[in-house]
Order: structure tokens, then C-alpha cells, then sequence
């Protein structure tokens, strides 16, 4: 059966227009919004292209509402800062409540280090917290990032999530900088930026992708 120019064209943007209306890019510009983002222990301060965290004690998170995620992709730029134990900056995701999450953070003060490879990090949170996963799974759910961006300058995350199955590229690299399997059994949650005891960070370009 022949198809025409016309059909196969209006097939093909059919099916564009379906994948596009998979990607989400949230407005950063009404982060202050409480009607579309909920901020947790941070001061939060933003312009039409990034978004800060300030610094204090416990964690931080900006968590975008009326929207869930399952298995998909999750793309955005961050940036911390080179400040010893001071700049953990990071993506929550598969969220229940304010202290249960999961979620992938960086330590850009471990960048340079060659004494320290401990850069990015996956953690369960509240069961298994960074310090619980060091020690009952030694090197099991953090790793060195390839390629090592500048400790202050901004570098782009990509999350794939593919439950249970976390990978994570740094600066658009065809090789993941960490592959592990949640610890937790939900396949779904809220999503937002998170931010460290201590740690401020800034963050641009989200675009997330629900497969």
C-alpha cells in the first residue's frame, strides 16, 4: 500500500508533537512561586535563566509541584563551589515527603582532589544517607566523574532513570560516571534541586524527560 507524501509527513509530526509533549522545562523565573515550587529550608533567589540556593544547616530542596516522576531522563546545569566538606549540590527525585527521597549530588570540592574520589554520589534518603551507604557499601554508590569539570564552574548533569536503575553522565560524556540500583521500592515521586548541610548552590536548564 503506497502512503502518501502528505500522510507520511502528517504521521511523522504526529509523532514528534507526541514525544514533545514528554519534555518538561519548568519556568525557573517562578521558582518563588509557592503555587509551583515548594522551597524547604533555603532562601531562594532567581532570574529567567538559573536559580540559588543560599547556605545553611541540613538539607535544602526546591521541589516543583503537581508534577511526578517515574522513569525518564532528567538533563540540568549545576553549579558549587570549591569549599572543602561546603558544596553538595545535587537532584532529588522519586520524592514521598520533605525527608524521603532519593536523589544524585556532586561534591565539586572533590573535583581536583587526587587524594579524594569521591565526586558524585547516590543516596536513599532517610534509610541510607551518605555516611550509612560509605560504610556498609565501601565505593558502592559514589564514584569519580569523567570528564572533571572546573570545581566553580557550571557543568551539566544528566540523570537517567530507569527504575531500579540510576545512571549518571557528567558534560554530556557517552560514558556514566555512576551506575547503581535504588534502594528504595518507589517507582514514582516528586522531583527538585537539593543542596547539602552547609551548601549553597545555583542551578539552570532543567529539562526533564518521562518516558
Amino acid at each position: 500500500m503506497k502512503i502518501s507524501s502528505f500522510a507520511l509527513l502528517l504521521f511523522l509530526g504526529t509523532c514528534f508533537y507526541s514525544a514533545a509533549q514528554k519534555v518538561t522545562t519548568p519556568d525557573l523565573s517562578m521558582v518563588t512561586n509557592s503555587k509551583t515550587w515548594t522551597v524547604i529550608n533555603r532562601a531562594v533567589t532567581t532570574n529567567s535563566k538559573s536559580v540559588h540556593l543560599d547556605a545553611k544547616e541540613g538539607d535544602g530542596l526546591v521541589r516543583l509541584n503537581d508534577f511526578t516522576f517515574e522513569n525518564g531522563k532528567i538533563d540540568l546545569d549545576i553549579k558549587g563551589q570549591d569549599k572543602q566538606g561546603r558544596s553538595f549540590v545535587g537532584f532529588a527525585f522519586h520524592g514521598l515527603n520533605d525527608s524521603t527521597f532519593e536523589a544524585v549530588y556532586f561534591r565539586p570540592f572533590n573535583f581536583k582532589n587526587p587524594e579524594r574520589k569521591t565526586h558524585v554520589q547516590y543516596v536513599s534518603h532517610p534509610k541510607f544517607p551518605w555516611y550509612t551507604l560509605r560504610e556498609k557499601f565501601p565505593d558502592k554508590y559514589e564514584n569519580v566523574v569523567a570528564p572533571v569539570p572546573s570545581p566553580d564552574d557550571w557543568f551539566h548533569a544528566t540523570i537517567v532513570i530507569e527504575y531500579p536503575s540510576v545512571k549518571v553522565y557528567v558534560n554530556n560524556s557517552s560514558t556514566p560516571s555512576l551506575v547503581v540500583d535504588q534502594l528504595s521500592d518507589r517507582k514514582n515521586g516528586w522531583i527538585g534541586f537539593w543542596v547539602g548541610n552547609t551548601s549553597e548552590g545555583d542551578f539552570r536548564n532543567l529539562k526533564i524527560s518521562k518516558k
